[in-house]
């Protein structure tokens, strides 16, 4: 927490990373799909560049939260799943219920990290053997590193990777530029959110649970 009238919600480490990943995803998707359009430039090196950097920042990622014993925080706990399960049966029911509130994140977002963490997963993998195919300052390429049928399968994993992470960035921005949800944007620029959107939005306990 920063002062009395403020509560922290991302550290500047965690702010870094989120817009790494960001910058790097939109490079790859630019990189990777201008040219199937027909607009023609020299897109393979800034491509698996940028795919290097996400892979790193990846890596990070993982080193810091297994560093800190914070594995668990993204996963939604007994209490929050059934709170929502019962606000959505209400909905459909016809009842007049309040919505739960979540703790730091909420069930969507928990949700929406792990798609996301799936998706990475694949695209880095598939990106890491076909880039094994290709020239690089680190090694010369080997194209013969996995068969013409492994490698059918590696295109079509890292193009389906490639649309869920379109329609991943479509969902993230909506909601990003909702009017209610816009303090979570500000919160990823700056770090912070009010103690009235704290007090409004969030259950402390379960906040509590999965704070920095």
């Amino acid at each position: 927490m920063t002062d009395s009238s403020r509560v922290l919600r991302h550290k500047l480490a965690h702010r870094i990373f989120h817009w790494t990943t960001a910058t790097c995803v939109l490079v790859l998707l630019t990189t990777g799909l201008l040219p199937i359009f027909g607009i023609k430039f020299s897109w393979l090196v800034p491509h698996w560049i940028a795919g290097l950097v996400l892979i790193a920042a990846v890596l990070w990622h993982i080193f810091e939260t297994l560093r800190t014993r914070t594995l668990g925080r993204m996963w939604a706990g007994v209490r929050e799943s059934m709170g929502s399960a019962r606000y959505v049966v209400s909905v459909l029911t016809g009842n007049n219920a309040r919505s739960v509130k979540p703790g730091k994140y909420s069930l969507a977002q928990k949700i929406f990290h792990l798609a996301a963490t799936v998706v990475v997963m694949v695209a880095a993998v598939t990106g890491i053997i076909m880039m094994i195919g290709i020239d690089t300052p680190f090694w010369d390429r080997d194209p013969y590193f996995v068969s013409e049928q492994t490698r059918g399968i590696v295109f079509v994993a890292h193009g389906l990777a490639t649309l869920f992470f379109i329609t991943m960035i479509i969902v993230h921005v909506y909601f990003a530029l909702r009017p209610e949800k816009r303090y979570f944007l500000r919160s990823m620029i700056n770090g912070w959110i009010t103690r009235r959107e704290y007090e409004d939005n969030h259950d402390q306990e379960l906040w509590n649970e999965d704070k920095q």
